[in-house]
């Protein structure tokens, strides 16, 4: 008679691979690592083959900080965000029919590029920046009607970067500074 398996963790996977590696990355570089210790703990992801090791690996590390992307969506009517809402890293606004307002002016934006994919069919949309922003169009696409935004002289330095990527069908994408902080 044969000893019955023991249970094993299974493997880990390629994903669990990479996300341990952009981990150490982002690790070092915040200063959390030194070069030499970055090198040791890559390799040692690179050659895990259980869970435990590549916890082992990735042990002292500071938590790993929440995801900050977010979807708003719709498939008709209105998206409406203002007043002192949270801004995450990557908005992705997807709207078939329908208009979208994003007022940034009063909103926390606590990253320094904010990333705003725009999948729209139908519809315009207005974004309200800070008055200190700088605004990116260069990812959009548009279908039917160019997009309205004046360029404005920096007031102050330090602010975010807006970056707006993404399609828009029929509609008019209008960006303007908000007059007031």
């Amino acid at each position: 008679m044969t000893a019955a398996p023991q249970d094993r963790t299974p493997p880990i996977g390629e994903d669990d691979r990479d996300t341990a590696v952009r981990r150490l990355h982002e690790a070092y570089a915040e200063g959390h690592l030194s070069h030499e210790e970055l090198d040791r703990r890559l390799d040692q992801v690179l050659t895990v083959t259980t869970r435990g090791e590549l916890d082992s690996a990735l042990a002292s590390l500071p938590a790993q900080k929440a995801p900050t992307t977010a979807t708003i969506a719709a498939a008709g009517g209105r998206i409406r965000r203002r007043g002192a809402w949270r801004v995450p890293r990557n908005l992705k606004v997807e709207s078939a029919f329908g208009k979208v307002r994003l007022d940034l002016s009063r909103a926390v934006i606590e990253h320094a590029v904010v990333d705003i994919e725009l999948q729209l069919g139908y519809g315009g949309a207005r974004i309200t920046v800070p008055r200190d922003a700088v605004v990116d169009l260069d990812g959009l696409t548009t279908g039917w009607k160019d997009s309205l935004y004046t360029i404005r002289r920096p007031s102050r330095p330090g602010g975010p970067t807006i970056r707006i990527t993404g399609t828009m069908g029929f509609g008019r994408l209008r960006v303007r500074h908000a007059r007031r902080r």
